[in-house]
């Protein structure tokens, strides 16, 4: 692996405005309908287009043979018009000849088959074909254009995901697991082998955690959680380990241009905090379910946010009108476009890009929403809403760029625990990691309050708050970070399932919730799991709400009770506490709350330290600032309702999209899914 940067040290590409733009395919089509296309994207202000994504059986039609013709026009195509490139390297889709002159690189799945030609994310990470001949395309790509004047960033691979367990893998795993544990006698305890007489002896004897093996009923049901734990871990760097390699290979010619991988945002199969480091700057696809409420995909913008210690990031792909994906693909309405767009610059995005700018004509994304249809018109509405944004985008300028989120309030995010968390046997399957954390984000983020979420090794000193919601892992020195939050006034909050084992997914042996018991103030020694029917009412002060799934049974040891469960045998005992810790305060809750429940213990948080914001009591308006490097503070209002919000300006401040100069107390009126950007010093 190369060297990785401090996650704090992020170089994003230089522009003059917000790049817009997107994937661009060109080389599925005539060169005729590349001029339509770029008259097109003029039009509608498109300035920067990501290629080669699929390009790699084109670039290398033979092992030993490289065809550059068509990129080459492509890349001078875009530069006769002033347009930048993010060119990717095209090694997401293996080639058929690559296939079956290699069959080394074809993946074995979960259940041992070794699978033939298809597909994409069709390869093995552990495969030596693989890993010569992918940083083989980086180096040529990188010698060719490094210099090519229409060159903004290079774009690794693409959407990295999937597992493999074949034989090659597993030599790798066992080759990790030296490196991770040392001995075997370290690893026997991490794993807890003298359970089920799964006591090794050799290296050789460890197979991966597959349903040929430890597993049933899927990849959430094994019997032992510390190899499967560990083979996410693996995976995660088999994976990093063929990003690493090609960026090196670029950088043996192009020492400067910023390189960077799409994200998924809350993806589950890759720890991406592990991969920060390793990226000039983070960038993801954007492609939430369109009935999801808008905290979720605010939520994952803040999440990529944070991997790079909170510097800006691009959004790399959206749709313009509708995915083709799922069973059924709900088309986006008049307005959602812009203002899922502007959502994703208010909570950090330096760049907006789309998949797709044309529509492909045959094969699984022929349906998928497209800039330009497959009559290539320019008096679509979707065509229309695009070309309106990018002169709004153009109109704001370079205003947005390197602004930086100042949040005090922080959310800790962790993959350990999201995936010990749920492949874990008790207290209960229902309990879904990021349902959970959402829960506690959204809260504050309705709240008013900017959220950084960030990973559990962050620095906590900038903070007031803290939420920890189900963090079931906890691992090296958190717990004093924690405590040392509370000692200088700041509140810490940590939920059910919290600080149950350690890093290997070990109980801890002491009193739940284990190392931060003396921080919470509580003992406990029961806990209730039972089907989601089964509803718990919930008495927290003069609010009644309800909890499901599971009821920790708490003893007081120094907290005083917030709330108390009103059923079973354990009616009256506390589900919610608050302790006090020097100057400041942690708080428990031991259920899974409904949201108003949870709505209102942020709130009661939030209000300690002065962090409710100025438009709170407008629960469809959501809120978000960022700060300029001049020190220009810009605070965006997004209305996600249907219907206008009337709001009444908290300062004075002109909105950088109208013009309009408001005086503080001066009314402020947001259309149906409007948007304003509040700017003031």
């Amino acid at each position: 692996m190369t060297a990785p940067d401090r996650a704090h040290n992020s170089r994003l590409p230089r522009t003059g405005k917000i790049p817009y733009g997107g994937d661009y395919n060109p080389e599925q089509w005539p060169r005729q309908v590349w001029e339509e296309d770029h008259r097109l994207f003029t039009q509608a202000g498109i300035d920067t287009l990501t290629v080669g994504v699929f390009s790699w059986s084109l670039t290398q039609p033979a092992e030993n043979t490289y065809d550059f013709t068509t990129l080459d026009g492509i890349l001078d195509r875009a530069a006769a018009d002033g347009r930048h490139v993010c060119l990717a390297t095209g090694t997401a889709a293996l080639p058929p000849w690559l296939a079956k002159k290699h069959p080394d690189v074809n993946r074995t799945d979960f259940e041992g088959r070794r699978h033939r030609y298809g597909q994409r994310h069709n390869f093995c990470p552990s495969s030596p074909n693989y890993r010569r001949l992918a940083p083989a395309v980086a180096d040529r790509l990188a010698e060719r254009y490094a210099s090519h004047p229409a060159l903004l960033a290079w774009h690794i691979n693409n959407e990295y995901g999937g597992v493999c367990y074949c034989d090659l893998c597993a030599e790798n795993f066992r080759d990790w697991l030296r490196a991770r544990h040392g001995t075997l006698d370290a690893l026997n305890d991490a794993w807890w082998t003298t359970f089920w007489s799964h006591r090794y002896t050799d290296w050789d004897e460890i197979e991966p955690p597959s349903a040929l093996t430890e597993h049933w009923r899927g990849p959430d049901h094994t019997a032992f959680q510390g190899i499967t734990l560990d083979y996410q871990r693996f995976m995660t760097d088999a994976l990093l380990g063929c990003f690493t390699a090609e960026k090196e290979a670029i950088r043996a010619h192009d020492p400067d241009t910023p390189v960077t991988t799409n994200f998924m945002g809350a993806y589950r199969p890759l720890d991406y905090h592990r991969w920060a480091p390793h990226l000039d700057f983070a960038s993801w696809d954007n492609y939430p379910p369109l009935d999801a409420p808008p905290s979720r995909p605010a939520l994952a913008h803040d999440l990529m946010r944070g991997l790079k210690d909170g510097a800006p990031f691009w959004l790399m792909e959206q749709t313009p009108s509708t995915t083709a994906c799922r069973d059924v693909n709900p088309l986006r309405r008049p307005g959602e476009l812009r203002l899922a767009t502007w959502q994703a610059v208010a909570h950090g995005a330096d760049a907006a890009l789309y998949f797709q700018l044309r529509a492909s004509r045959g094969a699984c994304e022929k349906y998928h929403g497209a800039v330009i249809g497959h009559s290539g018109r320019d008096d679509t509405r979707v065509f229309g809403e695009v070309a309106f944004l990018g002169g709004e985008l153009t109109e704001v300028g370079a205003v947005t760029l390197g602004a930086r989120t100042p949040a005090r309030t922080a959310l800790l995010f962790d993959w350990d625990s999201w995936w010990a968390l749920e492949i874990s046997d008790g207290p209960s399957r229902l309990v879904r990691y990021t349902d959970v954390v959402h829960a506690y984000y959204r809260a504050a983020r309705e709240a008013g309050a900017d959220v950084d979420v960030v990973a559990v090794t962050a620095d906590l000193t900038p903070y007031d708050v803290v939420l920890a919601p189900v963090l079931h892992l906890v691992k090296q020195d958190l717990p004093q970070r924690l405590e040392a939050v509370a000692r200088r006034g700041g509140t810490v909050l940590a939920t059910f399932l919290t600080a149950r084992s350690d890093e290997h997914d070990r109980a801890f042996l002491a009193d739940v919730p284990g190392p931060l018991a003396p921080l919470m103030g509580i003992r406990v020694d029961e806990w209730d799991a039972r089907p989601e029917d089964v509803v718990q009412p919930i008495q927290l002060g003069e609010l009644t709400t309800q909890a499901r799934l599971v009821f920790e049974i708490v003893q007081l040891r120094g907290a005083e009770p917030v709330a108390t469960y009103g059923a079973d045998f354990y009616a009256g005992t506390p589900a919610v506490t608050r302790n006090a810790f020097d100057a400041g305060e942690a708080w428990y809750v031991a259920t899974a709350l409904d949201q108003p429940g949870v709505d209102h213990i942020v709130r009661r948080i939030l209000a300690r330290h002065d962090l409710i914001g100025p438009y709170a009591d407008h629960r469809t308006v959501e809120t978000a600032t960022r700060v300029a490097p001049d020190g220009t503070r810009l605070l965006f209002l997004l209305n996600h309702a249907r219907e206008p919000a009337h709001l009444t300006a908290h300062t004075s401040a002109t909105d950088l999209l109208t013009g309009k100069r408001l005086g503080q107390g001066e009314a402020l009126t947001l259309d149906p899914l409007g948007v304003a950007i509040l700017r003031s010093q």
